[in-house]
């Protein structure tokens, strides 16, 4: 009896417990907002342009084409393009257009020394690249009454008009007509065909080169290649060897043995147009039964 009443003591007790509530206490603070975090996007920083220097700048941005040393002395040109040849090359070229120099001096009275020293000048010996692609030896530019072919080249501007010829000869004869037919030329026939350094002068006065130092190449390149002989030749008087040059260029001419050695980009086509000469003789003189020509390999051209 005693148990029992023990045992509904504690069954009573427990209830009791569990009907008491839980305290709660309550705040007048509002609850705590959000927190709202800003994301910053990376700024950019602006593309680095490229800087222009003289080097990489228009002016100096004309194609060139450098030719590997076949013996003798590099020679550089700069004028319509700027070129490396050697000694040897400009006496080739010398041998190969100074006796249309001397019919252009007959026929329209340009000294032979001016035309080709023009001519080594401007197309850097034949190698430059409008020689090469338009046979264009004088860099003459199309002007309005152009109405032949033409090819596009970067030169004072982008993508200037030059004159295209289909072979050498054209060009030196355009050349002479084109001094010949234009008033501001017509004071340099007043001066003597001998004298070379007039006619240099003349031409830069006269507006045919924008280069301040045309005439000191010009003369350079004449006095070189002693190339004063060839109006000499025409005129029929006596020619005295200038002997402060570096160059003996009536012994080296005559030792020229009419090659070309093959440079990166030739074809077949391209020397055949440099040399006047036809692909098919071209490969008779050579023993070539095909297209193929390897780079150092020397070719008969004449």
């Amino acid at each position: 009896m005693i148990k029992r009443i023990i045992l509904y003591c504690c069954i009573g007790f427990f209830v009791a417990c569990g009907s008491n509530k839980a305290v709660v206490r309550t705040s007048k603070s509002s609850p705590s907002k959000p927190v709202v975090r800003t994301v910053r996007k990376p700024v950019a920083k602006p593309e680095a342009k490229p800087v222009v220097t003289k080097e990489n700048s228009k002016q100096d941005s004309k194609p060139s084409a450098t030719i590997q040393n076949q013996g003798g002395s590099i020679e550089i040109l700069e004028a319509t393009t700027r070129v490396k040849v050697t000694t040897a090359m400009v006496l080739e070229y010398i041998q190969m257009y100074k006796d249309i120099a001397k019919k252009d001096m007959v026929d329209y009275g340009i000294p032979a020394s001016i035309t080709l020293g023009q001519g080594i000048l401007e197309s850097g010996a034949g190698t430059g690249p409008l020689s090469a692609q338009a046979n264009n030896h004088f860099g003459i530019k199309c002007h309005k009454e152009w109405t032949g072919p033409s090819v596009k080249y970067d030169d004072d501007e982008a993508q200037e008009c030059f004159r295209k010829y289909d072979n050498p000869n054209e060009s030196y004869r355009d050349h002479s007509l084109f001094l010949t037919s234009r008033d501001r030329y017509s004071s340099l026939f007043k001066l003597d065909k001998n004298d070379y350094k007039g006619w240099a002068k003349g031409l830069k006065n006269a507006g045919y080169a924008t280069d301040i130092a045309y005439p000191t190449k010009l003369i350079g390149l004449i006095e070189r290649y002693q190339l004063q002989q060839y109006d000499a030749e025409v005129l029929g008087i006596d020619y005295v060897p200038t002997k402060t040059i570096g160059v003996d260029s009536t012994k080296a001419i005559a030792n020229t043995d009419y090659s070309h050695q093959v440079i990166k980009g030739d074809t077949l086509y391209s020397i055949s147009k440099r040399y006047n000469i036809s692909v098919d003789d071209l490969k008779k003189k050579n023993n070539i039964s095909d297209s193929g020509i390897s780079i150092g390999q020397k070719l008969i051209v004449k």
